[in-house]
């Protein structure tokens, strides 16, 4: 039912077929009643757009993330609850589908894709977040991450074992050996005939899309990473700067991230 207003009063009416308004007819004027039956028909055509309209921006919501299940590249192997110093937590492990690779996650709540949340996808660093390396921040990073999830309540870190921005434990340590010389980390990997950077982040899309993600914010300073996971079809509504005290070793390590690989640092 709806309201029609004529002469200062209010009737009512029906918005799809007005009836016929034989009481009132004496008491207006028939130009009168067709204009405010047209006004009618104006404010109901009006309202049904704007629904349509709004069941639209629904749907397009939801198709951010074009993915399905068969298309995945990965496979959940097993999930165990795992306690940590910073809160509880899940862990599972993955498997790759089309390479040797493996990917742990750890994650917290419940994974909802219409709901922003915190991820991060971590790189390896053996030295820096099991031996706790001063040369670099990479443990402090993974450390500070847990933090915020725990706080937040929700998220999600894929740990990718892709060591060294991809060249593994052993160059890596080459590469050391050449720092120790006075080389930066970029120049150490150039001087080894090394890519500076070798890691493929689309099947870390393709974790957090298994886990349901969708929306996500993303807990990084690199934007390479930023622009992989977005080719890759998550929808990134935020980045979450992730900056830590340096230590004195590690100023000139982040002063070549930041100026030679782009590094969104202060």
């Amino acid at each position: 039912m709806c309201k029609l207003k004529i002469q200062n009063q209010a009737y009512f009416c029906n918005p799809l077929l007005v009836a016929p308004l034989t009481y009132f007819y004496n008491q207006i004027t028939q130009k009168s009643l067709a204009a405010n039956i047209n006004q009618l028909k104006i404010q109901f055509t009006i309202g049904l757009f704007a629904m349509r309209r709004e069941s639209v921006l629904e749907e397009e919501a939801t198709a951010t993330c074009p993915w399905s299940g068969n298309d995945l590249t990965v496979e959940r192997v097993a999930v165990a609850n795992l306690p940590t110093q910073f809160g509880e937590f899940q862990i599972a492990g993955y498997r790759s589908l089309i390479s040797d690779e493996e990917f742990v996650v750890l994650f917290k709540g419940e994974m909802l894709r219409e709901v922003p949340t915190l991820v991060r996808i971590h790189s390896q660093c053996l030295t820096g977040d099991v031996f706790a390396s001063t040369k670099c921040d990479c443990g402090q990073q993974l450390q500070q991450t847990l933090r915020l999830i725990q706080e937040e309540g929700r998220g999600a870190v894929v740990y990718q074992q892709q060591e060294g921005r991809g060249i593994g434990i052993i160059n890596k340590i080459r590469a050391y050996s050449l720092q120790d010389a006075g080389a930066d980390t970029v120049e150490a990997n150039e001087q080894l005939g090394l890519a500076v950077d070798l890691r493929e982040y689309r099947q870390c899309a393709e974790v957090l899309f298994e886990l349901g993600l969708c929306h996500v914010r993303v807990i990084s300073n690199n934007p390479l990473k930023l622009q992989a996971l977005e080719e890759a079809g998550l929808k990134i509504v935020e980045r979450v700067s992730i900056e830590v005290e340096p230590t004195e070793k590690a100023v000139g390590y982040l002063r070549t991230k930041k100026e030679k690989l782009g590094h969104l640092l202060s």
